[in-house]
């Protein structure tokens, strides 16, 4: 189904990574992948000892996860969201190396104001906090995209997907607040994406909300056991699960459909619920 495309993966942090269960299922299709993984750049500089351990353990996990799942001879670059120069590494980088994609999968997110699973109230959220949230979580994907495209790295007719959720659209029983605003925002920009370079390179751009999940870093920094335990019993289908996802975002890198602008359910029915 994928036989010689190659696609990039951001956001594989450890073996429960959602990004992770993708790659896997792209490459089960014929598929081959670029891991792009939060690390230490070039462009770091004056860390203090806590962001460099921190920076460096999520490296490590990073790569041992992509070598361990995926072979030793996956290619790996470390790519921070929150530095324009690291982006724009990224696309120079795979240019260089001739790592041409045929599409990539968009799963970065970030929020500090979720610590031991207390979400911060939006009215105590500060502007800094705000922005860092959007300018990571959603318009990391405009800047990524542009990077790619500037370089020559995405091809023309490329599959563009981004993982994005429920609260993007109405306040759930775990409510996330300042990351359903970034949520939301990186729905809209999949949607004007969609049109932009639908009409100008035949780029399709979508997104898909899946099933509380507590395997990944993601799902343990929010949610508690019972919240998993409710989404599954309001679901007609009962919660979807992380290879659902996977074949969903096979599906959308498949050359030559004409499916763009979506945000895709893969939750077993949850959104049709009240």
């Amino acid at each position: 189904m994928l036989q010689d495309k190659r696609f990039l993966i951001t956001g594989i942090s450890d073996a429960g990574s959602l990004a992770l269960h993708a790659a896997k299922a792209i490459v089960e299709q014929g598929g081959q992948v670029v891991c792009a993984g939060l690390g230490v750049t070039p462009h770091h500089t004056d860390l203090s000892d806590k962001a460099q351990a921190y920076l460096s353990a999520n490296e490590a996990a990073f790569r041992e996860t992509v070598k361990a799942e995926l072979g030793e001879d996956t290619p790996i670059i470390i790519l921070d969201a929150t530095q324009e120069e690291s982006m724009a590494d990224l696309g120079t980088g795979l240019a260089e190396n001739g790592l041409h994609l045929d599409g990539f999968l968009h799963s970065i997110a970030m929020d500090r104001t979720i610590r031991n699973k207390q979400v911060k109230p939006l009215l105590e959220v500060t502007q800094a906090e705000f922005s860092d949230t959007l300018g990571v979580s959603a318009f990391s994907l405009v800047r990524i995209t542009h990077h790619l495209l500037k370089t020559g790295a995405l091809r023309d007719g490329a599959s563009i997907c981004s993982l994005s959720y429920i609260a993007a659209e109405k306040v759930t029983f775990h409510p996330y607040r300042n990351m359903s605003v970034a949520k939301a925002a990186l729905e809209r920009i999949t949607i004007e994406l969609a049109d932009e370079l639908g009409r100008s390179r035949g780029i399709r751009v979508n997104a898909l909300r899946f099933s509380p999940y507590l395997g990944s870093k993601a799902g343990t920094a929010t949610l508690e056991p019972s919240d998993v335990e409710k989404a599954e019993s309001m679901s007609p289908l009962g919660n979807a699960g992380p290879r659902d996802l996977a074949l969903e975002i096979v599906h959308l890198m498949q050359p030559g459909l004409h499916i763009t602008g979506e945000i895709r359910h893969i939750d077993g029915g949850y959104h049709i619920m009240g």
